[in-house]
């Protein structure tokens, strides 16, 4: 009986551990984070693995974030110390249970459990339901700057937010924006951030871009990647005009 409570105490932990994680993942995400980065920030913190990256910097400076991620911390410690302490009362048992046959029956109860948690995790659409309801709590209950930026960017559909600098030899570099013309490339530039640290928001097609700038941009995924590799010169001409002719017919579609 020691045995089995200690298997079914192991379940019901990495079930919590999912959830709070889960929850974590879509409070980060209403404050802005996109999916995949609030998914692993979620679960860098839950586990206390303590990936240092520069989108750490944005969650740091960030207080709700902030405050998301200590949470989380102090409820992954406590977790982890429940799924040691249980696989110790799981597979030591009592000392009147021993045997081969217990044993099995042990495994084979704790395999059965985390098969279905590992499909409960993988569901699209236990997934979905979870986030709306999630979603309706975490406006209803809290503070949360509950506005979905990847829903009103349209993340999801071949469109992405990133950042690029601008190197020497980039296509680029010492040109204004109305120079460039990006907008016809169905990249809008959210925002410049200068070598010396000032940041232009919204930036006017009479900013010049300089070596060392960092552009904050919108865009289609696989012109963002082209951009970001466009050498200065003929080339980089040629590679704007076709990603132009890209943006038309995608428009005309």
């Amino acid at each position: 009986m020691i045995a089995l409570a200690g298997v079914l105490t192991l379940l019901t932990a990495i079930l919590l551990s999912l959830l709070v994680v889960r929850v974590a993942t879509i409070a980060l995400m209403l404050t802005g984070l996109s999916k995949d980065l609030a998914r692993f920030e979620a679960r860098s913190a839950f586990t206390s693995t303590g990936f240092t990256t520069l989108d750490s910097e944005s969650i740091v400076n960030h207080p709700v974030r902030r405050e998301i991620i200590m949470v989380l911390m102090v409820l992954g410690n406590a977790g982890i110390v429940t799924v040691v302490s249980s696989l110790v009362l799981a597979f030591m048992g009592s000392a009147e249970e021993s045997g081969i046959g217990t044993a099995s029956n042990k495994v084979l109860i704790l395999a059965l459990g985390l098969f279905l948690l590992w499909r409960l995790a993988i569901s699209s659409w236990i997934d979905d339901q979870m986030s709306q309801a999630i979603k309706w709590a975490l406006a209803r209950f809290t503070k949360l700057d509950v506005r979905d930026y990847v829903g009103l960017l349209h993340l999801a559909k071949d469109y992405e937010v990133a950042e690029m600098s601008v190197e020497e030899n980039d296509w680029l570099a010492n040109k204004s924006l109305t120079e460039l013309r990006l907008g016809d490339e169905g990249v809008l530039v959210l925002g410049i951030e200068r070598k010396n640290g000032v940041y232009l928001g919204a930036p006017k097609g009479q900013i010049r871009l300089h070596v060392g700038d960092k552009l904050l941009v919108y865009g289609p995924q696989i012109g963002l990647t082209e951009l970001d590799h466009r050498p200065v010169g003929t080339t980089g001409d040629q590679a704007h005009d076709f990603a132009v002719e890209r943006q038309r017919i995608s428009e005309k579609e």
